[in-house]
């Protein structure tokens, strides 16, 4: 296994996740450390991977991309060369957010955001059905957004 962030770390990555534009200073002092030692351990966590960018929030109504729906797919081959092509695809179509390959009834699971109904149509119609290999699509649309987050529960650290 790789680096193991110690506690200091932890924090640090937990105040980063919470706001991304804290500055060096300000972080230190959330961590208890100073700018120096801060500023190395953040580079450090760069480097290990384990922080891997920085990203802004938006409102995805004021982006009117809040129409969100699921859509389960079925390929009609899942020989590694058909799996490849499709991921290199569905990669291309920004209206897809997630994108899982999964075992069960079918092979794919996206999330996909529009800005309604009749643009998800055209979405689904034009670039996810024509996609090479894709013999069926179910597609469930989201009535409430209860929780959707891309953030990663901090575990605390013995160290």
């Amino acid at each position: 296994m790789g680096y193991q962030p110690d506690r200091i770390d932890l924090r640090i990555l937990e105040e980063l996740q919470a706001n991304c534009r804290l500055t060096m200073v300000e972080l230190a002092k959330r961590v208890n450390l100073t700018k120096t030692p801060c500023s190395e351990r953040v580079k450090h966590l760069e480097k290990a991977g384990i922080i891997r960018g920085y990203h802004a929030k938006l409102d995805l109504v004021a982006m009117e991309s809040d129409h969100i729906t699921f859509v389960q797919v079925l390929l009609t081959s899942t020989a590694d060369a058909d799996l490849a092509l499709f991921n290199s695809q569905i990669a291309k179509i920004p209206e897809v957010f997630g994108c899982h390959m999964v075992a069960g009834n079918f092979d794919y699971l996206l999330k996909v955001h529009t800005k309604d109904i009749y643009h998800f149509r055209s979405v689904l119609g034009n670039k996810i059905s024509n996609l090479p290999g894709v013999q069926q699509t179910h597609s469930f649309v989201v009535m409430e957004n209860v929780k959707d987050t891309s953030d990663v529960p901090i575990a605390k650290s013995d160290a």
